[in-house]
Parts: C-alpha cells; sequence; structure tokens
C-alpha cells in the first residue's frame, strides 16, 4: 500500500488502519485466529493498529501485544483511554491526571512495549478541562512513554479548543482526530475534516461500512437484516424511520457498485480513503474473510461520475440517522439546548 503522511508528525501511514475492537469476547475470542488476521493485515501493508484498553476489558491489547511481538518496531500502535474500565468506579475512566497517568501503564503492559506510538483520548469529556487531558498527555509524551497524542469523536468546535488550549499553554497537541466517517454517516464533512484540515491534523476514520450496512448483507427483503428484536442499539432499529431511509440507500449504492464493477465494500472503502481529509479508514474486521474483502478497497480510485452518483443518494455533510453520529452528540441533547 502506498504510504501517507500523518498530517504534519512526518509519520508514514498507510490509507488503511487495522482496528481491533473485534479480537476478544467482543467478537473473535480465538486468540491465535485474531494474531493470524493481524499479522495478515501487516503482510498485506497495514502498518497502522489501533485498539482500546476497553475493547474487551484489555483483552484486544493483550492480543495486539503478542501478535506485535517481534513487529513492533514496524507498527504505528494507537490505543485509546476515556471508557470506564471499572462499572463501580468513577475514578477509572475519563479525562483526568490521575487516571491518564495510571491507565497508560495498564496499557503499555498489556501491549507489550515501552511506549505508544499514538494516545488518543476516546470521547470528549464535559466535566474535565481539556487543559487537564492536555497537561497529563503533555507530561506522557516528555517522560517518552507515548510519541503523539489524539482525539476521538470530537466536534470541530471541540478540536478548535483543545488546538487553542495547546497553543496558549504550550503544550503537545493533538495531531489526530478519529470521527466516524461513511457514505451513510458524512456529517463530519460539513466541519471536522475542514478543521482537522485547517490544523494539519491527521484523521483516521472508523466504520466505514457503517457498522456492517455498507458490507451487502442488508438488503431489502433479504433474510438477515436487522430488526428491533435482533439488534436493539437505535442505529439498527428497523421501527425507526431513519434507519428505512438508510437501507433505501443501501439499495441505490448496492446498484451503483455492482454497474460499476466493483463490490459494494470496495465503494464504501474507496470512498473514504479517497477524500483528501482522510488519512486512513480504520477497518475492523471480525475474521480473516472479512478482512480479505476490505483490503482491495484501498487500492479502487472511484471516478467523479461516481462519486456524483453517490452525492444523488446521500448528500455531502449528511448523516441519514444521526444516531450514527458519536462526536458531539451531547451537544444537540435536549438538556444542553433551550428547551
Amino acid at each position: 500500500m502506498q504510504r501517507r503522511l500523518l498530517g504534519r508528525t512526518g509519520v508514514s501511514v498507510s490509507p488503511l488502519a487495522l482496528g481491533t475492537m473485534m479480537f476478544g469476547p467482543w467478537g473473535n475470542a480465538d486468540e491465535a485466529d485474531s494474531i493470524r488476521i493481524i499479522h495478515r493485515a501487516l503482510d498485506a501493508g497495514i502498518n497502522v493498529v489501533d485498539t482500546a484498553d476497553v475493547y474487551s476489558a484489555g483483552v484486544s491489547e493483550e492480543i495486539v501485544g503478542k501478535a506485535l511481538a517481534g513487529r513492533r518496531e514496524d507498527v504505528v500502535l494507537a490505543t485509546k483511554f476515556f471508557m470506564p474500565m471499572d462499572e463501580d468506579d468513577a475514578n477509572q475512566r475519563g479525562g483526568s491526571r490521575r487516571w491518564i497517568v495510571r491507565e497508560v501503564e495498564n496499557s503499555l503492559r498489556r501491549l507489550g512495549t515501552d511506549h505508544l506510538d499514538l494516545y488518543q483520548v476516546h470521547r470528549p469529556s464535559p466535566h474535565t478541562d481539556v487543559e487537564e487531558t492536555l497537561g497529563a498527555l503533555s507530561d506522557l509524551v516528555h517522560q517518552g512513554k507515548v510519541r503523539y497524542i489524539g482525539s476521538s469523536s470530537y466536534s470541530g468546535s471541540q478540536i478548535v479548543e483543545a488546538q487553542w488550549a495547546s497553543r496558549e499553554r504550550h503544550l503537545e497537541r493533538f495531531v489526530t482526530e478519529q470521527p466516524p466517517y461513511s457514505i451513510l454517516t458524512r456529517g463530519i464533512e460539513a466541519d471536522v475534516l475542514p478543521t482537522t484540515q485547517r490544523y494539519g491534523m491527521g484523521t483516521l476514520t472508523y466504520s466505514p461500512l457503517s457498522g456492517g450496512w455498507l458490507t451487502g448483507r442488508w438488503r431489502k427483503d433479504r433474510p438477515g437484516t436487522p430488526t428491533s428484536a435482533a439488534r436493539p442499539p437505535a442505529r439498527f432499529d428497523m421501527s425507526s424511520p431513519a434507519n428505512h431511509r438508510k437501507l433505501d440507500a443501501v439499495e441505490e449504492l448496492a446498484r451503483l457498485a455492482e454497474a460499476s464493477g466493483m463490490s459494494l465494500i470496495e465503494m464504501a472503502i474507496a470512498f473514504v480513503v479517497n477524500h483528501p481529509g482522510v488519512t486512513s479508514a480504520i477497518i475492523g474486521p471480525r475474521t480473516m474473510e472479512q478482512l480479505e474483502s476490505q483490503l482491495s478497497g484501498a487500492e479502487v480510485t472511484l471516478s467523479a461520475d461516481v462519486l456524483d452518483r453517490i452525492d444523488a443518494v446521500v448528500a455531502p455533510g449528511v448523516t441519514i440517522n444521526p444516531d450514527d453520529d458519536s462526536y458531539g452528540a451531547a451537544e444537540l441533547l435536549p438538556a444542553a439546548r433551550r428547551r
């Protein structure tokens, strides 16, 4: 795979990154198989591996650590913190200095390494000053435990606030942002992508297949399409009109992909990685078959005609179901609005 620069860091990365949320009890509980998938991704040219402490309560990080034994220096290793690691302890989560300096040691131990290439805040916190988080992360960089720091699911205004705080307080700055992005989830085109480009940040987008909607597995009148009973989360609830609109869009997109001589998966991934504001698309396979079906998407270039036809199905900047947007969501909840 051809390499791209990760923002202004000077680090070269692949257009696809391997997300490991599905390795461990949350997805593929077969450790040996998960390691084989990671090795296949590396052999295919992927050099970014992204995980998080919360994935399978740390098991994902442990699997990644075992898979990278002997290959650590070939990989840009990224992990995240913030989500609860103990539901009964409110201090084992969040962006406080107290938690960050403790949890980084846990991640380093699980990953079997002495440093992280990229340490990311999994979500913004309305209860913690961004200077608190940036200050703790800056200390980790100065100690050599972390090379770069990044954010995940930040809104455009939150990205600007963090960049301003770094400059004003002389702290390390977030050099990457990790938002959701797919043909069905285009909200970041309105503000997040222009903001990351303006600040010279790398953008590692996740869920290019929109949680499975763009795999071709779910189609109208086809067995296995998600239902309220099968997939209770709002983004899979087929009692929702927004999800019916998603299914209508998937039908049109599937026909477009077929007419263009590619799979829906290839078109979906190519759409993401060909955006000039995207550095890498994080794919999250659970099986070797899923990985193989996604690798070729990085080599596909979509014509202007295909891109125009995609825009006609889902307009730029539009997320069909707002439940699919995980960034800045709290700002739009009723409690945060005038009503």
